[in-house]
């Protein structure tokens, strides 16, 4: 087993960890200690940027296996099309699984809690602001993964490391961000980590809307299961000033040092567009369609004269070993290796987003500062613009029509996913508005699968196809992967801790450690 050591001094910021990272007791040493006897002030810098990196998955393997087998399978952006890949029929793969976990925890955690520590002890208050930040961002993540994670003991240097509460845990986000937008109103035209930030090149007013925004989205996760609280820290955060604009999106620089992971992982062959994403794409004739996707390589397989295809998820291993690839659409152009190292930034929290969320709780009657269905409507419009997917004509054309997702045409008589229309209902049902806002808000989260999956448990939307087939016991192919079950790893090293996380009433009183068990905010 060798000891991690944090690699931040290459001048191209090449981003590299070593380190093996199957026994957590050595993860959970103090960052500090692997690294203060080789930064200092004028370096830090070049540590928060490894931190941004590695907490966005920024890695292609690491990406692949936390985030695009997973919540971007379950939340039906892709279907997988390697008949050796089981998460798509709902088998949580060990080794997948595992990494994920350490990819979080022996490289992210240590990162974030380092820069924190340091900017802290060294009275840099602006950078420390950012980092407070940042460590919500990262570990709202993985909680929505897991639920109970380690979280206030990481980092305390012992075997057993003592997992939080989802709910503690969440609502200790709030303080945090409370003392890190007092710092940051209070230094506006500041600058943290200058162009070593990767989001923002250190601009203070803009990380000032970001932890708003953040602060918006954390509020909204717990509309169902504290609603008190969800209104009081939405509507503090929209008076505080959320994203209103593109310039507002936080979205992380590429070049061909630290690439989109997608740009190397689509090359792979292993997955390709959804049936969900078709019909609603194509019913909606959505000018994001190739954008987000190109058309199949064979062409207009299922006769409807647009040569964009999807596939359903949860597809056999004998159905998959007949090759899915080229009757079925990949990602769009910037998505594919051709594009890499232009610049095509990973996706954070966008504008976009900022205002569904604002739809979604005007229609709960809270001061959003706007009309569920202004809101709703700046949402699609700002997707588009972010997109350069249409001129303001065509958006407005789009917004107002009353086009609905169509059948996929497929093998199954795969039927449309939905029949709800683009135009908001403005005197229709509360439910049907909120379908519209999250089937809206799924297309414009496009291609942030952790936050989709996030948001499908949360309200049931979009409609999901069900699976052709679930390896799953515990999860139906009619119904939506809950949770991620805790790794074997932390079994093998940490096993006190994680059998104490598991009888927490979070987990234990609602199924136990199983993909079918809500998490704490999971509560509709």
């Amino acid at each position: 087993m060798r000891y991690i050591k944090l690699l931040i001094f290459s001048v191209s910021i090449t981003f590299i960890i070593d380190g093996c990272t199957d026994n957590f007791d050595e993860l959970n040493t103090n960052p500090l200690a692997l690294t203060d006897d080789k930064v200092d002030a004028s370096l830090i810098g070049l540590a928060f940027a490894q931190t941004q990196y590695n907490t966005v998955n920024g890695l292609h393997w690491r990406f692949q296996i936390s985030q695009n087998l997973f919540s971007d399978i379950y939340c039906q952006y892709y279907a997988t099309t390697q008949s050796n890949f089981d998460s798509d029929r709902y088998t949580q793969v060990g080794r997948w699984a595992d990494l994920a976990w350490s990819s979080f925890y022996g490289q992210a955690a240590p990162n974030i809690k380092f820069v924190e520590d340091f900017t802290g002890e060294n009275g840099l208050d602006l950078q420390n602001a950012v980092a407070k930040v940042w460590k919500v961002y990262g570990y709202h993540r993985i909680t929505d993964y897991w639920g109970p994670v380690p979280y206030s003991a990481f980092g305390n240097g012992e075997i057993v490391v003592p997992y939080d509460t989802q709910e503690s845990i969440y609502k200790s986000f709030f303080p945090i961000l409370d003392e890190a937008v007092a710092v940051l109103s209070s230094n506006s035209g500041g600058n943290a980590f200058g162009n070593n930030d990767q989001i923002y090149n250190g601009d203070v007013d803009k990380w000032l809307v970001f932890a708003n925004t953040l602060r918006l989205r954390l509020a909204m996760r717990l509309k169902y299961v504290d609603p008190g609280l969800a209104k009081t820290e939405a509507e503090k955060a929209v008076a505080a000033g959320v994203m209103e604009g593109i310039d507002q999106n936080a979205t992380m620089l590429t070049t061909n040092n630290s690439q989109n992971p997608l740009n190397t992982i689509t090359n792979w062959g292993e997955f390709r567009m959804s049936a969900a994403m078709e019909s609603v794409l194509k019913g909606y004739e959505d000018p994001r369609m190739p954008v987000y996707f190109s058309p199949a390589a064979d062409g207009d397989t299922d006769g409807d004269g647009i040569p964009f295809e999807g596939l359903v998820n949860g597809q056999s291993k004998v159905a998959l070993t007949a090759g899915q690839n080229s009757n079925h659409s990949d990602l769009g152009p910037q998505f594919l290796p051709a594009a890499l190292g232009d610049n095509n930034r990973i996706v954070v929290i966008r504008a976009a987003e900022a205002y569904f969320l604002r739809a979604e709780g005007a229609l709960e009657g809270w001061n959003m500062g706007g009309t569920a269905k202004e809101l709703y409507d700046n949402g699609i419009r700002m997707s588009m613009k972010e997109w350069e997917a249409a001129e303001d004509a065509a958006i407005d054309a789009y917004i107002a029509s009353g086009n609905t997702p169509v059948e996929v045409g497929d093998e199954n008589n795969t039927p449309a996913l939905t029949d709800i229309p683009i135009a908001f209902d403005t005197g229709g049902d509360k439910e049907k508005q909120l379908e519209q806002i999250i089937t809206q808000k799924w297309l414009a989260l496009y291609p942030d699968g952790w936050e989709g999956w996030a948001e499908l448990r949360r309200t049931g939307y979009p409609k999901q196809y069900t699976r052709l087939n679930s390896d799953n016991p515990d999860v139906g192919p009619d119904e939506i992967m809950r949770r991620m079950v805790y790794v074997t790893g932390e079994f093998g090293t940490n096993l006190e801790a994680v059998e104490e996380a598991i009888a927490l009433p979070e987990l234990s009183g609602k199924g136990g450690d199983k993909g079918s068990t809500k998490v704490w905010w999971d509560a509709k």
